[in-house]
């Protein structure tokens, strides 16, 4: 919440023209003909669907106190969809909404070399003329970091203890997963100063997307088999739109791999 209630400050100052807005939610052929467009459309997909949180997501039905019989499973997977659909809608509208920040802010006045977090954080009260811009901003990723931070460490969790049977003491687990994903950001910025930071973050979402195939197809093959899940078996039609999106992603994940080694 803290971080869509930045965001929509952000587009309060920065005033997006509404008919440029919709229009960009229309897919181009050029997301799949140029090769930077794509590289940052598929770190999106890794930045909104972290494979990790599929696992995590599933967890959480577990965790949570329910009837063991047929309309109390039934209740559960309810909630728990409109409790994934809520989290993946805020992280859909959060991606969006710094694409339009940056594209009212700096693109529509002619500076697109703006790249890094730095440079939008120091620009944006100026350009916006709104001292609290660079603030809100600073803020929203400051909240962006705790909760991948949380959600990291308990997916962490979760992976270690239900696939790999390895159970820690939670102080070990905890440094254990933090230092994991602290340690590489320090070593790069030590090496390579701040500037290679915004390039580190959208790498490693990059990453996240080519890795989520292999969480997503083992979801959808499990929730589509009826042997497996009887009445709560995904319905045919739900299935069919699982399946598509599933190879768009394999689709993009390999059309990139192609263009960065061929």
């Amino acid at each position: 919440m803290v971080i869509a209630g930045c965001f929509v400050a952000e587009l309060v100052f920065a005033r997006p023209v509404l008919s440029d807005l919709l229009g960009g939610l229309i897919p181009q052929t050029r997301i799949v003909t140029d090769p930077a467009m794509l590289y940052v459309a598929v770190g999106i997909i890794g930045a909104t669907v972290m494979p990790h949180n599929l696992y995590l997501h599933s967890a959480i039905v577990q965790a949570k106190p329910f009837a063991r019989t047929h309309a109390g499973r039934r209740e559960a997977i309810r909630f728990a969809g409109i409790d994934s659909t809520i989290a993946l809608s805020f992280a859909l509208l959060v991606n969006a909404a710094i694409l339009i920040l940056a594209a009212a802010t700096f693109h529509s006045q002619g500076k697109t070399e703006v790249a890094g977090l730095e440079e939008a954080y120091h620009l944006l009260s100026p350009m916006l003329g709104a001292p609290l811009a660079g603030t809100l901003f600073a803020l929203a990723l400051l909240a962006a970091g705790q909760n991948s931070s949380v959600t990291g460490t308990l997916a962490g969790q979760i992976v270690m203890e239900g696939f790999l049977s390895i159970r820690l003491p939670v102080w070990l687990r905890r440094i254990a997963t933090r230092l994991a994903a602290i340690v590489p950001v320090v070593v790069t910025m030590a090496l390579f100063s701040e500037s290679a930071t915004g390039q580190l973050l959208v790498l490693s979402q990059v990453v996240l997307s080519l890795q989520l195939p292999f969480a997503v197809i083992p979801l959808v093959n499990f929730t589509s088999d009826q042997r497996r899940m009887g009445a709560f078996a995904n319905r045919s039609w739900l299935a069919a739109a699982a399946w598509i999106i599933a190879a768009v992603i394999v689709g993009l994940n390999l059309w990139l791999l192609a263009y960065s080694f061929l």
